[in-house]
C-alpha cells in the first residue's frame, strides 16, 4: 500500500509545464483575460480544469505565471534595449522590439500585457491593477536609463527623463493598439522612425 501512494505522489504530471504555458499565455494575449475562459484555456493548454488548478492555481495565478512567461520571452527585448550604449539606441531599439512583437506572423497581434484587462468586471480587477503595475515599472526602468544618459552626458542636462521615458512608452502602447487594429508592420515602423527624428524632444 504505501509502495502504491509512492508511486502515485512521485508520477510526473504527465504534461511539459513549459508548453503548456507557453499555450496559456497566447491564449490570453489573444482573448485578454475575461475573455479566455476556462474551456478555451484547458483546450488550449491540452489538459483538465483539475490538472490546470493542480498546477497553476486558479485563473489568476494562472495569468500572473503567463505575464511573467511573456515578459522573459516576447517582452525580453524591454530588457535588451536597457542594454543599448546610448539613449536614442534604447528608445530605437523599445520602438522597434513593439513592432516586431505586436505584428508577428504567429502570434496574436498586439500586447498582451497593454490589451489583456483594460476593461473588466470587478473580478479582473486584481488583474488590472497587475497590469498597471507592469506597465509603470517598464516606464520606470527606462526613466532610469534616460537619468543615466543626462549623467553620462548622453542627454542634454535640460532632458527630462521622466518625460522621454513617457514619451517612449506611450509611443509603444500606441503602436501595440495600432498594431491589434491591424496596422501593417511596415507602417508602424516608418511611424515610429518618424517619432524618434528629432530626438530628444525635450
Amino acid at each position: 500500500m504505501g509502495t502504491k501512494q509512492s508511486r502515485s505522489v512521485g508520477r510526473p504530471r504527465g504534461f511539459d509545464t513549459d508548453e503548456v504555458l507557453e499555450r496559456a499565455m497566447l491564449v490570453f494575449w489573444e482573448h485578454g483575460y475575461e475573455g479566455a475562459s476556462l474551456a478555451t484555456l484547458t483546450e488550449a493548454m491540452g489538459i483538465s480544469t483539475t490538472s490546470m488548478y493542480a498546477a497553476f492555481g486558479n485563473k489568476e495565478e494562472l495569468f500572473r505565471k503567463a505575464l511573467e512567461r511573456y515578459t522573459e520571452g516576447p517582452s525580453a527585448y524591454l530588457n535588451r534595449a536597457l542594454g543599448e550604449p546610448t539613449a536614442l539606441d534604447t528608445a530605437t531599439a523599445i520602438l522597434a522590439g513593439t513592432v516586431r512583437t505586436t505584428t508577428g506572423p504567429t502570434r496574436p497581434r498586439g500586447c498582451m500585457g497593454v490589451q489583456s484587462a483594460l476593461a473588466v468586471g470587478d473580478s479582473g480587477q486584481a488583474v488590472r491593477d497587475l497590469l498597471a503595475a507592469w506597465r509603470n515599472d517598464g516606464c520606470s526602468r527606462l526613466r532610469q536609463r534616460f537619468r543615466q544618459a543626462v549623467d553620462d552626458g548622453d542627454l542634454p542636462p535640460q532632458a527630462d527623463p521622466g518625460l522621454l521615458a513617457r514619451y517612449v512608452t506611450t509611443l509603444a502602447f500606441g503602436i501595440a493598439v495600432q498594431a491589434a487594429s491591424g496596422v501593417s508592420r511596415a507602417e508602424l515602423q516608418t511611424m515610429a522612425d518618424a517619432a524618434l527624428r528629432n530626438w530628444p524632444l525635450c
